[in-house]
């Protein structure tokens, strides 16, 4: 069994089309009223026929009251992480501290320069995105002296102005999925937000990739349970079994238990735009992995 600490969390994981226009805030709307914690967005400043992500959220943020809301994942190279800091730090308070923030190093580097993005190599972007979070945190860390400094090679910053603060403790939530990544993730991560579908070793892959973390987290003096561990996922509901995450809820509530169980996955994040699955995942699976993986601990 391996058990992070963490709670369980249960949300969405949406495509931001801009037709129909009012597409992701319904399934924003809908995710709410199924009682699922948070809703996330993908992040493609490059792809004309998405909404901006933030500037959705941030609308997303005023029609909602409870849910959480999240970009998975922001991407970085086309966000300056000071700015990104104080965006996220800003609608946090507005939306009395509802916003995460899953980021990454950034891929589609074609489009990501056609837009005035930098091309960076693997481990380029991967050095940029720790000290991109570095900053991020600086930002926020509002009672500490000074302005915010870095001297990296991607983002210097040279005494600016720290502040806002967010309203509670904004979770960085990293996508990753190779050694370096994960090795960052448990450094300076607070979660690790990869998807199912692109395990290439199935869930039990999931073992290893937790150790990077968990080895990264020791070797930096954090305990390796101040990473949560959240997963996107997508299937079919059923009447008959297919395969995982193909079949009845029922299905779904043991293989999500399982992962939890097995892997210290405390976050299932649906990639859905259908309202009824959304629906029948809020309704009929969540509870039961909730019960299930409660009976186990």
């Amino acid at each position: 069994m391996s058990d992070y600490g963490h709670d369980l969390l249960f949300g969405t994981f949406v495509t931001p089309v801009a037709q129909p226009v009012w597409h992701a805030v319904e399934q924003a709307k809908a995710a709410e009223r199924a009682g699922l914690d948070l809703v996330t967005f993908q992040d493609h400043p490059y792809q004309p026929r998405f909404h901006d992500t933030w500037t959705l959220m941030s609308y997303i943020a005023a029609q909602t009251s409870r849910i959480r809301l999240s970009a998975n994942v922001t991407n970085l190279p086309l966000r300056q992480p000071a700015v990104l800091a104080r965006g996220v730090a800003s609608l946090d308070q507005l939306s009395g501290g509802r916003i995460e923030l899953g980021i990454g190093a950034g891929g589609f580097w074609d489009a990501i320069e056609a837009m005035g993005g930098r091309r960076l190599t693997p481990g380029q972007s991967i050095e940029a995105l720790e000290e991109a979070i570095g900053i991020i945190r600086q930002v926020w860390d509002v009672d500490a002296r000074g302005g915010v400094r870095s001297e990296g090679a991607y983002y210097p910053v040279t005494g600016a102005k720290r502040g806002p603060a967010p309203a509670h403790d904004v979770g960085v939530w990293v996508g990753a999925y190779k050694p370096k990544m994960l090795a960052l993730t448990g450094r300076a991560g607070d979660g690790w937000l990869p998807s199912l579908a692109y395990l290439t070793g199935g869930p039990a892959e999931l073992a290893v990739m937790n150790r990077h973390i968990d080895e990264a987290a020791l070797a930096a003096g954090r305990e390796p349970g101040a990473v949560r561990r959240l997963l996107n996922i997508g299937g079919e509901f059923s009447t008959a079994s297919r395969g995982l995450l193909k079949g009845p809820p029922e299905q779904w509530a043991e293989e999500l238990a399982g992962l939890t169980l097995d892997y210290g996955i405390s976050g299932f994040l649906l990639m859905s735009d259908d309202l009824t699955t959304t629906e029948t995942f809020a309704a009929e699976v969540a509870p039961a992995v909730r019960e299930l993986v409660a009976d186990q601990r």
